[in-house]
């Protein structure tokens, strides 16, 4: 009797604990007028109920308040890069139409990423030979703001140190290392938050992008396989990349953003195992800030004017520093 009535009161404080911890899911209030979700909760998932990064989360809740099914799913917060908006490896790009392909470009030189008229992403390419090149560095415009990060250049990997670097405004920032570490800019348009002690962050720019950036080097395996015979002195640190765009105009420009054009049709031939694009001349800008190539369209006057339509998923939540930080949503527990 005793051994039942045990059991018992142990599911019943078992259902209690269960109820605690769902209670305490996060829920978000869509407060964009603009947005289809527009003035509703919606309540994150059990196997991912936080919106924010923490130890031994590989998933945080994410809302798409734009969405017409207004429902919340997990996502992974690191560099996925077989997802569309990725720039990995040698540089393998997944378009925003899926399609994947390679663009070389040139070592140490600039090429634009994604143009557009209130956005700039510009990408500097490391290397020693023109086929085998690796992004290095971003460099965004945006709004009155330029932002850089890179990969600091070392010749041999250590994953205990961290091979990121900041600027904002062409001042040099230091991000403190450590998950859950993050910064802010002055006016809250611009954050940056690691997602892991090294090596691993989200640049968030407000109603505007969300870039995942890991910092990898080019292993000894990969140098086997590929034959790129890296020097002794670089294992060529490089980034990582994945974005998510929501406000990209239908003209956007850049060696990923055209992939985002309604009317693109992709050169890369279907079927070819490594399809390569060119057009180095067309995106090359004379530095990691500028937005000087042929195509580049950024304008930070007209941009924010002109009506952008939003053509991906909505950002990464952010429920760390009370209501919404300005993103348009309000977190609840």
């Amino acid at each position: 009797m005793e051994v039942i009535r045990s059991s018992s009161i142990f599911i019943i404080v078992l259902v209690c604990v269960s109820g605690v911890i769902q209670a305490k899911a996060d829920s978000v209030y869509c407060s964009n007028p603009k947005s289809r979700c527009y003035g509703k909760y919606i309540e994150c998932p059990t196997e991912c109920p936080s919106t924010s990064y923490g130890y031994g989360k590989a998933k945080v809740c994410h809302v798409n308040c734009h969405s017409p099914v207004c429902k919340s799913h997990c996502k992974h917060r690191r560099a996925n890069c077989d997802s569309p908006g990725s720039a990995c490896y040698d540089p393998r790009f997944v378009g925003g139409d899926g399609i994947v392909f390679y663009f070389h470009g040139k070592s140490n030189e600039h090429f634009s990423l994604v143009s557009d008229s209130s956005l700039q992403i510009n990408g500097r390419f490391i290397g020693h030979r023109r086929d085998f090149t690796w992004i290095q560095a971003l460099g965004i415009l945006f709004n009155s703001h330029s932002f850089s990060l890179e990969a600091t250049k070392a010749a041999t990997w250590d994953g205990e140190v961290d091979h990121l670097k900041f600027s904002f405004n062409g001042e040099d920032l230091v991000v403190p290392e450590g998950a859950l570490s993050s910064w802010y800019s002055p006016e809250k348009d611009v954050k940056v938050e690691r997602v892991s002690d090294k090596n691993s962050v989200i640049v968030t720019l407000k109603d505007s992008a969300e870039i995942l950036v890991n910092v990898v080097p080019v292993t000894k395996e990969d140098d086997k396989i590929h034959n790129y015979k890296v020097p002794s002195d670089d294992c060529f640190a490089h980034l990582e990349v994945q974005f998510r765009f929501f406000a990209l105009s239908p003209k956007v420009d850049g060696v990923l953003g055209r992939t985002y054009r309604p009317d693109f049709e992709n050169p890369a031939k279907p079927g070819v195992a490594m399809p390569v694009v060119g057009g180095e001349d067309k995106y090359r800008t004379t530095s990691l800030l500028s937005s000087d190539c042929s195509t580049c369209l950024f304008s930070p006057e007209t941009g924010s004017s002109q009506e952008n339509t939003s053509v991906t998923e909505y950002l990464t939540l952010d429920c760390t520093r009370g209501a919404s930080s300005g993103y348009g949503i309000v977190c609840k527990k």
